[in-house]
């Protein structure tokens, strides 16, 4: 059985009440927008944001709520890539997975066993799974489960994940597979690629770490499979990715993440998200009611990200220079405040930080001084 600290029983189903003041947040008639891995890891990255941690626990459509505030997200992945990838994973998977288990390594691949995971809901998905993992540990045969469905508790709500593929071993080992379209040339691909493939994959470690601290026999591998496209052909190749550390992360992030419910009952009165019933100043008011952490990193994992570095701007915040820069900032957080200090203005003389700018500032006045004097330098001709 499984020891990690990411163990533990499924997480259980959020409240009446708190069902309730979700479906509220996002609006009586609208469906939640499911919380996917990519998504969670994300929030994962910058447990700080209560915006984002309330809006995607409450299932609100970020990508609408952004349109509607005039400030639309454009990031995301192309209709290409989306079809060229379903194409390579459906080659992977051809022949019930024969292909992909070869590249486990399996002698007799027709000899696996692809259990039915269909099921009624997500709950319904997510508990066949369950079954499905600890029957097929028990069975000590291997079995490919082909799009598994995963329950994991975020800030106090149950989030739903899909990875692409979970092969049990004889040994009771649960690894994580990962079909990407990009490319691996010479056993070797985009390190950022796999480096965004790791951290999405260590979400789903996480969550299987939680079935398995309930199975016997039951261990899950921190190490991935992700498959790729060989060199410049579409011929699948397999390399085994290790996600300790993306792992060790995710896990911390997500256990300072506040509540939902904790951030929900600090709103102003009637808040809400419905994007068919408020007009965009109501949407605008609602979401600024939420603090955020904005980052420039934000920009290509949120939906909201353009409007809150607008809103960061606005302020002056030094947020909008990025994480290292506020960090080495200190308690100065505002860009008005920075110059005050550098100008000797404002701030404790005796604070780190503000002897710093103020060094800074005067080097920077006497390179001006020292260069007032010197004419400029004739154009050759």
């Amino acid at each position: 059985m499984s020891e990690s600290l990411g163990s533990g029983p499924p997480p259980q189903a959020p409240t009446t009440a708190l069902r309730q003041r979700l479906a509220e947040l996002r609006g009586p008639a609208a469906q939640p927008h499911p919380l996917d891995a990519r998504a969670l890891a994300a929030l994962a990255a910058n447990p700080g944001c209560r915006r984002r941690a309330l809006l995607d626990g409450a299932g609100v459509d970020k990508a609408a709520l952004a349109s509607a505030l005039g400030s639309p997200g454009t990031f995301g992945q192309s209709q290409f890539a989306f079809m060229r990838g379903n194409a390579f994973e459906a080659k992977v998977k051809a022949d019930g997975g024969k292909e992909l288990l070869r590249l486990l390594g399996i002698d007799d691949p027709a000899g696996a066993l692809v259990p039915e995971l269909a099921a009624a809901g997500p709950e319904g998905r997510a508990s066949r799974t369950a079954l499905a993992l600890r029957e097929a540990t028990a069975a000590g045969a291997w079995t490919l489960l082909d799009h598994p469905l995963l329950a994991l508790d975020v800030a106090g709500s149950p989030a739903y994940l899909e990875p692409d593929a979970v092969v049990v071993g004889p040994d009771g080992r649960w690894t994580v597979v990962e079909i990407k379209s990009f490319p691996m040339i010479d056993a070797s691909a985009d390190a950022s690629k796999v480096g965004a493939a790791a951290r999405q994959a260590a979400v789903y470690v996480l969550a299987l770490e939680r079935v398995a601290g309930v199975t016997d026999g039951a261990q899950v591998a921190h190490g991935i499979l992700l498959v790729c496209p060989k060199d410049f052909s579409n011929l699948p190749t397999a390399s085994v990715v290790d996600v300790r550390k993306q792992l060790s992360v995710t896990r911390r992030q997500l256990a300072r993440l506040t509540r939902v419910e904790d951030i929900a009952a600090a709103l102003p009165e009637g808040v809400t998200f419905d994007l068919e019933t408020c007009s965009a100043d109501e949407l605008n008011a609602a979401v600024e009611s939420v603090p955020h952490a904005y980052a420039p990193e934000c920009l290509a994992a949120c939906e909201l990200a353009f409007h809150c570095r607008d809103r960061a701007r606005q302020a002056g915040a030094v947020q909008s220079l990025g994480r290292s820069v506020r960090g080495e900032l200190g308690g100065l957080t505002t860009v008005g405040g920075v110059l005050a200090a550098a100008r000797g203005e404002a701030g404790d003389p005796a604070d780190p930080a503000v002897a710093a700018l103020r060094r800074a500032a005067a080097l920077r006045a006497e390179a001006l001084a020292g260069t007032a004097g010197v004419p400029e330098a004739g154009v050759c001709r």
